[in-house]
């Protein structure tokens, strides 16, 4: 398939988490592998977002020790490899499988500072039966930069996301 990349218009960020939502479909569409999807799915968001410095997957692995994120594909600086669970905005968002959206990345307890010019981030647990598989992450180099119009529309491209992992 060959991809043509798009315009965004994120005055309505409604209607461009929509057309973004389309894009995913058909990058996703008929491709089982994983990481093949997690690459595609970062490149479009990395490339369609405004304002944004890193995008990018964070996979849950186990080993007898411990459990803890691992880096997966992504867009942007170097990252940190391996994040516990429960520490940072990444391994918060995986324990409590839970959405966090941060204003202002310095002000969050335990923050890990991957990329120093980050200043707010996005990061959405990947979640199905119960099973956590790892979280989207997105940053900012801007203050406040994501909003619940930024929450809905990436929990639906993790959601459209998540219906293609095997």
């Amino acid at each position: 398939m060959q991809f043509v990349p798009q315009q965004y218009d994120f005055s309505d960020k409604a209607a461009a988490y929509r057309q973004l939502a389309g894009e995913l479909h058909g990058l996703l569409r008929d491709e089982p592998d994983l990481i093949a999807n997690a690459a595609n799915m970062v490149a479009l968001l990395f490339h369609a977002l405004p304002d944004i410095n890193w995008a990018g997957f964070y996979f849950l692995r186990h080993d007898a020790a411990r459990e803890e994120l691992v880096v997966g594909p992504f867009q942007g600086k170097p990252a940190c490899v391996r994040i516990p669970l429960g520490k940072g905005v990444c391994g918060s968002a995986a324990a409590q499988r839970k959405t966090l959206v941060v204003p202002d990345v310095h002000a969050f307890p335990g923050h890990i500072a991957c990329d120093a010019a980050s200043r707010s981030e996005i990061v959405i647990p990947l979640v199905s039966a119960a099973r956590l598989l790892g979280v989207l992450d997105i940053d900012s180099p801007h203050l406040g930069r994501f909003d619940a119009a930024d929450q809905s529309g990436l929990e639906e491209l993790a959601a459209i996301f998540m219906r293609n992992a095997r």
